[in-house]
């Protein structure tokens, strides 16, 4: 350990002019595209910057050499090319001409993680969770209780697990409301929201989101999958309107619920109707699931190209070695693109069946970033299934879109080109 540390902190006396580096290429020569991610992560967290190349080579990582970073590639399995100076010198000035669609980003501090999930275990995994995991990220657990003492302040960067923020118990009740871990999730719901100060786990959820939109106000970056998406959006447009039938929470929904929804509020969506069905696995109709009448043979989406000296946000949210990404389903798989508003930014969208895969978008000093479906490597992941196993999956282009999600906090913040 003691060499160890002595070795890293060597990096510091190098001069700021390259010597020889490494070079972790992220194309299709890449062993394992999703522990480079994690490679990049400690890096930053020992306090060494990194070079993140947009659109070269796949979005690959430049690090200035070190034995001990060397040492972690090979025993991470990640491919990696130890490069001269003047091979250094080649590729960047190669990346900064004008009409190269490439450029360089810094990477400075690792961010910190938190994942919004619940504490009990419930059927089903999460694929941020299993990613960050196998990438050898750090991450820490938050649930309600925490967001609403103000825990988020500490963090940088938060994911929404599979989650529904409108206190119907994710629609799960016609088909499971008499299993055990329905039931007592249910509880633990309850006994939370009154142990808040709450009546209803529907009043808990909608200040758990307000908390949450405040938190990407003030600078932070929200990262949602799934049901995470789309029940959050519908919290907010129906804050203090009761959407929630007596089979959730005793009492009727409000006659004019549908009427009163302040599209205002939300992040990405607007004009959408609530599904008034309480036995219906949909929260409205903003998830195009049902309506896609698509063969799995011919489920896939397509990534924007996007400028990496223009656009660097989408172009850094995007960097992969495939442009096109297989499709994977989940309780809400796909947004309709008629329900989305037009100020947010379509990274991939399934053109054919007219909907949006992956979209991004601003809210005060912070940003956002919703990805339909529920595991990028299980086409229609059902309740009770076992995990994915990532060992089988290490340069998944699916998957690469959340760990992109993951560094970019890490980014320094350019001025914004006119």
């Amino acid at each position: 350990m003691k060499t160890f540390l002595l070795s890293l902190c060597g990096l510091f006396f190098i001069t700021h002019g390259y010597a020889s580096s490494l070079l972790i290429n992220m194309d299709e020569d890449q062993k394992n595209h999703l522990k480079a991610y994690g490679i990049a992560f400690f890096c930053l967290k020992n306090n060494v910057e990194v070079d993140w190349l947009l659109n070269y080579r796949g979005g690959s990582f430049l690090i200035k050499y070190n034995p001990s970073i060397e040492s972690e590639l090979k025993i991470r399995g990640v491919s990696y090319e130890v490069i001269a100076d003047a091979k250094v010198n080649a590729i960047l000035t190669e990346i900064t001409q004008a009409e190269v669609n490439q450029d360089i980003v810094k990477l400075e501090k690792a961010p910190k993680i938190a994942v919004y999930s619940p504490k009990n275990k419930l059927p089903w995994d999460d694929a941020v969770t299993m990613v960050l995991t196998y990438a050898e990220i750090p991450y820490d657990v938050v649930y309600d209780e925490d967001v609403l003492k103000g825990k988020l302040l500490t963090y940088d960067w938060l994911h929404l697990h599979h989650e529904d923020f409108t206190g119907q118990y994710g629609r799960f009740w016609a088909n499971y409301h008499q299993a055990t871990w329905y039931q007592d999730d249910v509880k633990l719901q309850e006994a939370t929201a009154h142990k808040m100060g709450f009546s209803k786990v529907s009043q808990m959820k909608l200040s758990v989101a307000k908390s949450i939109k405040n938190f990407c106000g003030a600078g932070g970056f929200l990262f949602a999958m799934c049901s995470g998406t789309d029940s959050y959006d519908i919290a907010l447009a129906a804050d203090g309107i009761d959407i929630c039938e007596n089979i959730f929470d005793g009492d009727g929904v409000d006659a004019g619920a549908q009427s009163k929804l302040d599209f205002s509020k939300t992040f990405a969506f607007q004009n959408f109707k609530l599904d008034a069905n309480p036995y219906n696995y949909e929260f409205s109709d903003i998830d195009n699931t049902n309506q896609r009448a698509l063969d799995r043979t011919q489920d896939f989406f397509m990534l924007f190209d996007f400028s990496a000296k223009w656009d660097v946000v989408p172009a850094m949210l995007t960097q992969n070695h495939e442009k096109v990404i297989k499709g994977f389903m989940g309780q809400t798989t796909a947004y309709k693109n008629a329900l989305i508003k037009p100020d947010v930014l379509v990274m991939g969208q399934l053109k054919a069946a007219n909907e949006a895969r992956y979209i991004h978008g601003n809210f005060g000093q912070g940003q956002w970033t919703f990805y339909g479906g529920h595991d990028p490597e299980d086409y229609q992941h059902m309740v009770g299934d076992p995990p994915t196993d990532l060992n089988l999956y290490p340069n998944s282009p699916g998957y690469r879109l959340i760990l992109n999600n993951v560094l970019f906090p890490a980014a320094k913040k350019k001025k914004q080109k006119t």
